[in-house]
């Protein structure tokens, strides 16, 4: 098959335990680009969290695009246009807040280049906060902090009694918008309808490829719409086991550069051919 379009997930994916991408799979995703290869970073990342590994790939001089918020925005990088964008209802905002603040969980959100939160020094809002290389604050009242358009909150904690608390949310906001963990400690709350593989559907229209050209990789429950969606759908080696299950194919690990292992096996012939 002929793919000309790779979308990866960053955490657990495209970068390593220190959260870098090693030097081996930069050089071999810009030489990929050299010759013709589409790259999509898709993170439940903010849009903020994703711009240093964007300009490390060099997205804006090969046309390449971020997918951010599980795909509450899409944004040609090369451009700065946004393409695509959702954001939640804010009347359930104080329910979000209410459903944390009444489990003893912490939520949070994104403004600037900040992750806002009642509670900075959590260590899951710090979690956050390394990953995406970006700040933390302490907010007096998060509801009265996020009066703009929100496209992905995040309530954190310990996994046990955050994974029931995702299912009680999903009862109550069945139709109204997406509860789903992407980490065990992670609580994505997002508008409905928003996951990686039907924002990648948008993307694949707007720039008049198909799904059958698309390599999907990821480790995590987040990016299983998208691996099921792809021509080709990949997991890491350290991926969840559900996610190595529903995959067609399996890579190295994220600290055995299993990306670039994927360019080499599906692209590189194609390409130089």
């Amino acid at each position: 098959m002929d793919y000309k379009i790779l979308v990866l997930d960053l955490d657990g994916t495209l970068t390593n335990s220190k959260k870098e991408i090693t030097e081996h799979t930069r050089h071999t995703l810009i030489r990929a680009q050299e010759q013709g290869l589409k790259i999509v970073l898709a993170s439940g990342r903010p849009t903020y969290g994703i711009v240093p590994l964007a300009e490390a790939l060099r997205l804006d001089e090969f046309e390449g695009y971020i997918l951010s918020y599980n795909g509450g925005q899409i944004i040609d990088w090369t451009t700065k246009e946004v393409m695509y964008e959702k954001v939640l209802d804010p009347q359930v905002y104080p329910y979000l807040y209410r459903c944390a603040k009444e489990n003893d969980f912490v939520i949070l959100s994104y403004k600037d280049e900040y992750i806002v939160s009642e509670d900075a020094g959590n260590p899951y809002v710090q979690h956050e906060a390394f990953l995406n290389r970006m700040s933390s604050v302490t907010v007096p009242r998060f509801l009265d902090t996020i009066n703009f358009p929100v496209p992905k909150c995040l309530i954190v904690g310990d996994p046990e009694p955050l994974a029931a608390l995702e299912q009680k949310m999903r009862q109550d906001l069945e139709g109204q918008m997406n509860v789903f963990r992407s980490e065990p400690f992670f609580l994505e709350l997002v508008p409905q309808g928003i996951d990686k593989a039907k924002s990648l559907a948008v993307l694949l229209e707007e720039i008049h490829l198909k799904r059958e050209e698309m390599i999907a990789v990821g480790d995590g429950f987040n990016d299983l719409s998208m691996i099921r969606f792809a021509g080709l759908g990949v997991a890491m080696a350290n991926a969840q086991e559900v996610v190595k299950q529903e995959a067609d194919y399996i890579t190295l690990s994220n600290e055995e550069d299993g990306v670039a292992a994927v360019v080499d096996r599906f692209f590189t012939p194609t390409l130089r051919g």
